[in-house]
C-alpha cells in the first residue's frame, strides 16, 4: 500500500523542521512527504529545499496564496496532489514517536478511518525542541508536558484492543493525525472549503466518512504525536464555522459542494 503523509503548515519553520525531522526517523517511511502550505514566508520554503535533501523519500512542497487560514482548500489540494492510496495526514506544529507512520498502516483497514490523538508540550520545552530544530524523545514523564502526559505512552496490543471501543462515540476526527483512504476521502468530495478560520473542518470531514459508511479506529497509546505549543492566533470564524458544522445531518450533504474535485485531474 503507496502512502502519502500530509504536513500542513504556516509560517512557522522552526517547528516544520522539527516535524519533518521526526518523519526521517520513522521505522516504516511514507512513500512521499507532501508540505501542503497555507501562504508561508519564503523561508518556510527554503527551509524545505533544505529537508528535500535530506530527506530519505520525495518531498513536495505545494504552496498558495496566503489569503486568510484556509486549511481545508490546502487539504483538498494536498490529497488530490498525493500519488498514495492511503493518506496520513499531521499539521507542521507537532512531531512524531519513531512509529506513528507504523501505527497508522497497521491500523489501516477497508471501511474504517484512522484518528490519533496527541500530547500538548509547554512553552519552555517547545522553545528549547524549536531552537535545536531537531525532535526528541518524550515520555509522559517529560518535564515541560503542559497536557495528556498518558498519550506519550505506545504500547500497540493495547491500542488494537482500544481502537474499535474508545471514543467511539466522540470526537469523529483531528485534522493533525489521522488517516484514510484517498479513495473514501473523494467519495465524500474531501474538506468543505466553506470553513475558513479556524475550527469545524475535522469534525465535519470526520462525520461525513461515517455518513459514507466508514467506521473510526481510535488510537490510544499508538499513532503518538507531540504538540508544540503556540498561542491561538487565528481563531477569527469560530462561531461560524462550529454553528455550519453542527447542522443536523439532514442539512448537510454527504458529498460537500466546495471541496477536492476541481484539483482532481
Amino acid at each position: 500500500m503507496k502512502t502519502s503523509l500530509i504536513i500542513s503548515t504556516y509560517n512557522r519553520p522552526d517547528a516544520l523542521a522539527v516535524c519533518v525531522r521526526s518523519v526521517f526517523g520513522q521505522t516504516v517511511l511514507p512513500d512521499e512527504i507532501i508540505i501542503g502550505d497555507d501562504g508561508s514566508r519564503e523561508d518556510t520554503a527554503e527551509l524545505i529545499r533544505l529537508l528535500a535533501a535530506e530527506s530519505p523519500v520525495p518531498v513536495r512542497h505545494i504552496w498558495h496564496e496566503d489569503n486568510g487560514f484556509r486549511l481545508a482548500m490546502m487539504r483538498n489540494k494536498s490529497i488530490a496532489a498525493a500519488s498514495g492510496e492511503y493518506i496520513i495526514e499531521i499539521d507542521g506544529d507537532i512531531f512524531l514517536h519513531p512509529r506513528f507512520v507504523e501505527d497508522h498502516i497497521r491500523m489501516a483497514a477497508p471501511g474504517f478511518y484512522v484518528k490519533g490523538g496527541r500530547t500538548n508540550l509547554g512553552p519552555e520545552l517547545t522553545a528549547e525542541i524549536c531552537q535545536a530544530m531537531q525532535p526528541r524523545k518524550i515520555t509522559p514523564f517529560t518535564r515541560g508536558i503542559e497536557g495528556k502526559p498518558e498519550n506519550a505512552l505506545h504500547i500497540f496490543p493495547l491500542a488494537r484492543y482500544l481502537a474499535p471501543r474508545y471514543r467511539v462515540h466522540k470526537s469523529s476526527a483531528l485534522g493533525c493525525n489521522m488517516s484514510f483512504y484517498k479513495s473514501d476521502c473523494i467519495a465524500i468530495n474531501g474538506y468543505d472549503e466553506f470553513f475558513e478560520g479556524w475550527g469545524g473542518e475535522d469534525g465535519d470531514f470526520g462525520s461525513r466518512l461515517q455518513r459514507l459508511g466508514l467506521r473510526k479506529r481510535h488510537l490510544k497509546f499508538a499513532g503518538i504525536v507531540y504538540h508544540l505549543w503556540h498561542e491561538d492566533k487565528f481563531m477569527y470564524n469560530a462561531d461560524k464555522n462550529i454553528k455550519y458544522s453542527m447542522r443536523p445531518d439532514s442539512e448537510k450533504p454527504l458529498r460537500c459542494p466546495n471541496g477536492i474535485d476541481k484539483y482532481l485531474k
